[in-house]
């Protein structure tokens, strides 16, 4: 008889895909933050 196991407790469970998205997703939101900032910042001024 075949347990099913949950897709968040497999998920758990895998501490390389648990690194790489601890790894990915940080990179990709403070990326994005920093575009999103970039991209309201308004135009300089030169003297």
């Amino acid at each position: 008889m075949a347990v099913k196991v949950h897709p968040i407790q497999r998920l758990m469970d895998n501490p390389w895909l648990l690194l790489a998205l601890g790894i990915i997703v940080p990179f990709l939101s403070y990326t994005l933050w920093g575009w999103i900032d970039m991209a309201s910042m308004p135009k300089a001024t030169l003297p």
